[in-house]
């Protein structure tokens, strides 16, 4: 296979000192680079993303495109495959930082309303002492709790949210609602399915900001983006798909949505067959495993500091 060129490790760079880049941001610099259109060019805009995947599969990085669950747009990053502790070097967070974060975390993807979100106040009242490993105890038979969390205040705890926002792990609105960032969306994802969180019915993908079905007794849950794109159609019968009930959680306009499905390519690690899944733009956002939720916030922080290097050098190691 012919090595990467100076186009891919364009893209490649532009990923890891920008962040994640919003679907039309990363299709720009593509266009910019190749002069090809992805949305007339799209195989050309496949085949590159296939050859980076390959190359950084050496070095376990991987360049995904997932979907902001809170505005249905479609972001790439690159994100490490990697959950161990050597990977937790490198990253800016404190252990109880860290701690902090797989709290916030955790208390959202099991919020019962299907909202994604969490208060401010609510956050800030996590107790860190859950985050303890059950195989550490005390001579007393109970967890040993570390000072570094049980002295973690709430002015740090301020500071940490501040920090995990801007750095795109978590949003929040101006009236203190606290929601996952595209960064945890990005790196999660495979946490998600291991920890058994709700996935929508429609697209198979955990349903973080869903829609629930409004029968008491029925599980059922879809991204609202999701429900554009069933009940759009005309034919559809806007139903439950699971208990058939009426589903009146429409969102507004459905029937003058228009439909733009878009392939984002390669947002799995595993190989498809199928080709990459299809996708559609939506409005504009309004805002910004196992053990993976703490390692994914320390490898894709010391991530850039790496890539520049092995990326050159993965595929001349060949």
């Amino acid at each position: 296979m012919p090595e990467l060129n100076w186009k891919h490790h364009t893209l490649i760079q532009a990923l890891l000192s920008r962040g994640p880049l919003k679907e039309e941001e990363f299709h720009s610099i593509f266009r910019s680079l190749t002069g090809k259109s992805p949305g007339s060019h799209r195989q050309i805009l496949n085949d590159y993303l296939l050859r980076i995947n390959k190359e950084l599969a050496y070095v376990q990085f991987e360049l995904r495109g997932c979907r902001n669950q809170y505005d249905g747009m479609v972001y790439y990053g690159v994100v490490n495959n990697v959950a161990d502790e050597q990977s937790k070097l490198g990253t800016k967070y404190s252990v109880p930082q860290i701690a902090f974060y797989k709290a916030i975390v955790e208390a959202i993807v099991h919020e019962e309303t299907g909202q994604g979100t969490i208060s401010n106040l609510a956050a800030l009242n996590l107790r860190l002492e859950n985050q303890v490993q059950t195989g550490s105890q005390s001579q007393g038979g109970l967890p040993h709790i570390p000072p570094a969390l049980k002295n973690f205040s709430m002015s740090q705890k301020e500071k940490t949210i501040d920090e995990l926002v801007r750095d795109q792990w978590l949003c929040s609105t101006p009236d203190g609602i606290i929601g996952l960032g595209i960064r945890s969306f990005l790196d999660l994802r495979f946490w998600f399915r291991n920890n058994d969180i709700p996935s929508c019915d429609i697209c198979n993908e955990a349903g973080v900001k869903a829609e629930l079905c409004q029968n008491g007794s029925c599980t059922i849950r879809i991204h609202r983006y999701c429900i554009r794109k069933k009940f759009s159609q005309k034919r559809a019968e806007r139903v439950c798909p699971g208990c058939g009930a009426a589903w009146k959680n429409l969102v507004s306009n459905v029937d003058g949505v228009e439909e733009v499905h878009e392939e984002i390519g390669l947002t799995q690690s595993e190989p498809s067959s199928s080709g990459p899944s299809m996708q559609k733009r939506l409005r504009s956002c309004k805002r910004e495993e196992t053990d993976t939720v703490g390692a994914g916030l320390s490898q894709t922080t010391s991530c850039a500091t790496d890539m520049r290097r092995t990326t050159r050098s993965s595929s001349r190691q060949r």
